[in-house]
């Protein structure tokens, strides 16, 4: 038992600061290959996005492992690189089918990216008469405004946030932030088992996404439990086991459904 706590110890963070590549590359090199994102949903970047975020502001109060820390920052530019891929190859802006409203639709249509290619209208906005790039309309301008102001404002508030309260690790706002953060991430398959149970299709979904996950709730649980005591906080833990669970749903869906062809285009109206 003691050899297995020091392998974890080990090889666990090495693999917890790797994750973000090896969980996601494979997807967004598909994505990439294939030419569409179907059945991919774009909840999943929103979720990591702002989990991330919240994890790196929660640091300097819990001082927990700094592996989980790096963790946060490589997270935060995957999550990056996998939203432009997949926002570039969504199948109705190729032509593939009309875009379908949905028929609950959300609040201010908050994450619904109905603009072609988000990234080409901001450097329209940097360079707005540049050769490369057509000039932004103002429903494209306004458009692009809503979809970051969320992510810059969440920045920044928590920056300024940081500046005036300068939390320590038993400070309430410390607390908070961490378990809404880790409590976010741990709701990261969510989505993706609406999707897959409405579709009654895991299509689109990569089986090396899932595996990664499972694999890596093994290992998380492992180094958490094994950790000596105060190095990782009980936020982790709690939200860690119930992230856990979530996932082995989605390898139950796996196995129950497949990657057969999905119920008509959910896949648009999720994301």
């Amino acid at each position: 038992m003691a050899i297995i706590s020091t392998l974890i110890s080990y090889f666990a963070p090495v693999f917890l600061i790797l994750s973000p590549f090896t969980s996601y590359t494979d997807q967004i090199l598909s994505i990439h290959r294939t030419r569409t994102s179907a059945g991919f949903s774009l909840d999943i970047p929103l979720i990591m996005l702002t989990a991330s975020i919240l994890k790196i502001f929660y640091w300097p109060g819990a001082r927990y492992d700094f592996s989980l820390l790096i963790q946060a920052f490589l997270m935060v530019g995957v999550q990056m690189t996998l939203l432009k891929v997949a926002l570039d190859n969504r199948p109705a802006w190729r032509g593939e089918r009309p875009f379908v409203e949905t028929e609950e639709g959300r609040p201010l249509d908050f994450w619904r990216w109905k603009a072609q290619r988000p990234y080409v209208y901001l450097l329209a906005l940097l360079h707005a008469e540049g050769p490369r790039y057509p000039q932004a309309s103002l429903t494209d301008r306004y458009m692009l405004h809503r979809y970051w102001e969320y992510l810059l404002f969440l920045t920044f508030g928590l920056l300024v946030l940081h500046t005036l309260l300068q939390p320590d690790g038993s400070s309430l706002y410390t607390k908070f932030i961490g378990y809404l953060g880790l409590t976010i991430e741990a709701a990261l398959a969510l989505p993706q088992l609406q999707a897959n149970y409405r579709a009654r299709s895991c299509k689109g979904f990569r089986v090396s996404v899932l595996a990664n996950w499972l694999f890596g709730d093994m290992m998380k649980m492992g180094y958490f439990f094994a950790s000596e005591p105060g190095r990782v906080p009980w936020a982790f833990k709690i939200c860690g086991m119930f992230q856990a669970c979530c996932d082995a749903g989605l390898g139950l869906q796996y196995w129950m459904y497949g990657e057969g062809e999905a119920l008509g285009d959910l896949d648009i109206r999720l994301s």
